[in-house]
């Protein structure tokens, strides 16, 4: 292990801190118009997103002065009490139910999300698996089916909510790190194409994913139904322009966007601050990527290495499925833009990350 930096990266602490600023400012201006609409406050939103941004910023800070040995020995007890969560809040009386999925534990407005726990303590448990078993890693049967029936068996939990977007996070960042870890390419290339095949099951066994499917394709065909949410999002891109209408301006927050401070954030960025505005979050997206995969690259410990992999896995293909979904690249699976989008326990449990892998890059060479 290389000797301890005096201070962990400043460009990924000021790239996250520069994103969660904008983050902040952005519900405000999404969010004004139905907190007060369904409220009576304009500041609903942005009042809890702001404990929660302090919140994950004091554990950032935290996490970032702890050792990421740490997470070595607390990686199974984690993932246990994540597959523990995961089944309590499928069961009627204890789950709530928000947005037509079972995937929430606790009292009125405020609850955590399970399934953005075990995004988490998945990658501890692959990194710590892998990283005593690397020399195994190439043999399918001893080397890659035990995690990947681990991450099987999660996938399946949270689709019983169902939330496809976040186990499709989970499964990207996992075999992410599963591959850094040295997987052989046709044993991938036949589990995505198992994959292609499940996803075509899951959209077969529920009709609304179906729908999504071909809202994709010609949103135009359903205009009032399942292609609303992209045309919506298009409609507040385009008037966008070079440098947008100006903050706070946007005309698609007036109810026709629903909820535009959750999934579709972006797409009242785009609309208020323009192409300049949006490169510019996407361009500090894109330094903190950069600053998280040269962590992983130039750490020495196999552990922290697929540690990094895997929190920088879920911060990127997270930004890249939501600003697919809002530029109409992708189909809508309700995932996130992270640091950004409103909701407590994603940004809790990003900035959590965050500060594990700003710990990570004072060990790098």
């Amino acid at each position: 292990m290389a000797k301890t930096r005096s201070v962990p990266d400043v460009w990924m602490i000021a790239a996250t801190l520069g994103i969660l600023a904008i983050g902040v400012v952005m519900v405000y201006s999404a969010s004004a118009v139905a907190a007060f609409h369904d409220y009576g406050d304009s500041y609903y939103y942005v009042k809890r997103q702001l404990l929660f941004a302090v919140l994950g910023i004091v554990s950032m800070f935290v996490m970032m002065n702890v050792e990421y040995t740490f997470w070595r020995k607390w990686a199974v007890p984690a993932l246990l009490v994540c597959f523990g969560m995961l089944i309590i809040v499928l069961i009627p009386g204890l789950g709530v139910v928000r947005g037509g999925a079972r995937s929430w534990l606790g009292i009125g407005s405020f609850g955590i999300q399970p399934s953005e726990f075990m995004k988490l303590a998945m990658i501890f448990f692959i990194a710590k698996l892998l990283s005593e078993k690397q020399n195994q890693i190439t043999n399918f049967t001893k080397g890659l089916l035990p995690p990947l029936g681990i991450l099987g068996a999660a996938f399946g939990l949270i689709m019983l909510q169902p939330d496809l977007g976040t186990g499709t996070v989970m499964i990207g960042a996992a075999l992410l790190a599963i591959y850094v870890a040295g997987a052989r390419l046709a044993h991938l290339g036949g589990l995505a194409l198992l994959g292609v095949l499940g996803l075509v099951g899951l959209i077969a066994a529920a009709p609304y994913r179906l729908q999504r499917i071909t809202a994709f394709l010609d949103p135009w065909q359903d205009p009032q139904g399942a292609g609303y949410q992209s045309i919506q999002s298009l409609y507040a891109i385009g008037p966008g322009g070079l440098v947008g209408l100006g903050l706070g301006m946007s005309r698609q927050k007036y109810n026709y966007l629903p909820e535009p401070q959750t999934d579709f954030i972006f797409s009242i960025i785009a609309e208020e601050l323009g192409f300049i505005g949006g490169s510019l979050l996407i361009m500090l997206f894109l330094l903190l990527i950069w600053r998280g995969m040269r962590t992983a690259i130039t750490l020495s410990d196999p552990f922290g290495s697929l540690l990094a992999t895997g929190i920088v896995g879920i911060f990127a293909i997270q930004v890249l499925i939501n600003i697919g979904v809002v530029i109409g690249l992708l189909p809508i699976t309700g995932v996130t833009l992270p640091l950004v989008s409103y909701g407590g326990s994603s940004l809790t449990l990003l900035l959590t990350a965050l500060g594990i892998l700003l710990n990570l890059s004072r060990y790098s060479r």
